[in-house]
C-alpha cells in the first residue's frame, strides 16, 4: 500500500513507527534543541515532550518523519523561550572583546579591512554535516541569549516581531543581538572552518 492511501477498513496506515523514533530520530533531535536551549538536561527533556506529543498527535505523512517530528520540537521549543521571555529579562548583550564598533563607518558601511571575507561554494557547505558541527561549535562560544536569537531568527526563520514579542526585547535590541552574534559567527567561521588548512569549506 501507499503512504497516505487508506485501507480497505478506513483505518490510517501505519505511516509512523513510534517504537523506532529513539534510535531513529533520537540523536539529531536532541542535537537541534540543545543546540538552541544551551541545557543538557532541558535539551533532553524537550525531546521527550516532542516524543509524548507526536504520539498523541497523527503523522499525515505530508512531509517526512523526521521534518514532521522536528516541527513539534521547534514548537516545545518556542513556547519555552516564550515561557522564558515573561519570567525574566532576556538580556544577554555582551560579547567580551567584542570590538564591532571600529568594523563600520559612519554611514553603517564596512570600514576598510573590516568587510567579511568571501566565503566559497554557501549552498554546498550548508549541506555537509561537518560544516553544522562547526558552526554549532562557534555558536556554543557566543552568550547564551545571543546564540538563541540569532538562531530562531537566522536558522528557524521566526519573524523579527515575533522573537520580540516571545523574549519581550526591544527590536533595537534584537538587532544588537543579531549584529554581535554575526560578528561573531563570523569570525569563528572564518577561522575554524574557511580558514581551514584540510579543505573545509573549499
Amino acid at each position: 500500500m501507499a503512504a497516505g492511501n487508506e485501507s480497505a477498513g478506513g483505518m490510517r496506515p501505519n505511516l509512523s513507527r513510534p517504537e523506532q523514533w529513539v534510535e531513529e530520530h533520537g540523536n539529531y533531535l536532541y542535537s537541534f534543541a540543545l543546540a538552541r536551549v544551551r541545557n543538557v538536561t532541558r535539551a533532553e527533556d524537550l525531546v521527550q515532550e516532542t516524543f509524548v506529543a507526536a504520539l498523541k498527535a497523527n503523522f499525515a505523512g505530508a512531509s517526512s518523519e523526521r521534518s514532521w517530528l522536528t516541527g513539534i520540537l521547534k514548537n516545545k521549543i518556542v513556547d519555552l523561550f516564550r515561557k522564558a521571555g515573561r519570567e525574566r529579562p532576556f538580556t544577554d548583550m555582551e560579547i567580551p572583546g567584542d570590538d564591532s564598533g571600529d568594523a563600520f563607518d559612519a554611514d553603517g558601511h564596512w570600514a576598510a579591512n573590516h568587510g567579511p571575507t568571501e566565503w566559497p561554494n554557501p549552498a554546498e557547505n550548508l549541506e555537509r554535516e561537518d560544516f553544522w558541527a562547526a558552526f554549532n561549535e562557534c555558536a556554543g562560544k557566543l552568550p547564551k541569549n545571543v546564540a538563541q536569537v540569532f538562531i530562531l531568527r537566522e536558522v528557524d526563520d521566526v519573524d523579527s516581531r515575533e522573537i520580540c514579542e516571545m523574549l519581550n526585547i526591544s527590536p533595537n535590541n534584537l538587532w544588537v543581538m543579531l549584529h554581535r552574534a554575526r560578528m561573531g559567527l563570523r569570525r569563528c567561521l572564518e577561522t575554524n572552518w574557511f580558514g581551514r588548512g584540510d579543505g573545509g569549506g573549499k
